[in-house]
């Protein structure tokens, strides 16, 4: 029988569809990539998907290798190889800015809802200075990129599926918060306040991932904190 990780990973691949990073305009080399789960990778079959909107924005282009379902510690080689494993969609290059975010994938699925603590510990240390996410953000600032991470939506006013992992996604957010403040060229952008109380109309119908309004928004959220940077 097959694991539930394999399990998840092969409806992950049916549900992208194309793995490969979007092209952009060849007259143009992309100075931004976009790295992660499905907060970013939503919408993009109508091309309206967070990099996608990003790229409109601020009139550039904008590589794209967001996966949705992927998970930030992942093992398996091939379906990790294209790209369910966040750490293995980054390509070193010359990149101003990588936008990424991941985790939440790793504590709904990969927690059981009886061992968080420990996955926590794996993703991010307290000190926000260990574990998957820092080793990664790292990788990136070796590169000489400014790092964007975006946090997750929440559904105030409103159930939803992951209304449980909320305390644990506070923790794993404010444990990013703290990994920001110890690089300058870090940066930590919380969607904490993003959906209005009660406001249905920035999630999908699963209540989970951003509808097309929610994708802009985030994207119009990351365009502005781009430029106030530049």
């Amino acid at each position: 029988m097959p694991t539930l990780r394999a399990l998840i990973a092969t409806l992950a691949l049916v549900a992208t569809a194309t793995l490969a990073p979007h092209a952009v305009a060849e007259t143009e080399e992309p100075r931004i990539l976009v790295i992660g789960d499905s907060l970013l990778a939503k919408n993009r079959l109508a091309e309206r998907n967070v990099a996608a909107r990003l790229s409109a924005l601020l009139d550039e282009p904008v590589a794209d290798h967001s996966v949705a379902g992927a998970w930030m510690i992942y093992n398996l080689p091939i379906t990790g190889a294209m790209g369910l494993s966040i750490p293995k969609q980054w390509r070193d290059g010359d990149w101003d800015w990588v936008i990424m975010n991941g985790g939440g994938n790793d504590l709904w699925l990969g927690c059981g809802c009886n061992n968080c603590d420990y996955k926590l510990n794996r993703l991010i240390a307290e000190n926000g200075r260990r574990g998957a996410i820092p080793s990664l953000v790292q990788k990136i600032r070796h590169s000489g990129a400014r790092v964007l991470i975006v946090g997750y939506l929440r559904n105030p006013g409103f159930s939803s599926p992951i209304k449980s992992c909320k305390d644990v996604g506070d923790t794993l957010e404010a444990r990013i918060a703290r990994l920001a403040e110890i690089d300058p060229n870090v940066y930590f952008h919380p969607l904490t306040d993003l959906v209005p109380h009660g406001d249905l109309s920035f999630h999908a119908i699963d209540r989970i991932h951003p509808s097309l309004k929610g994708s802009d928004a985030i994207a119009r959220r990351l365009a502005e904190e781009i430029q106030s940077a530049r």
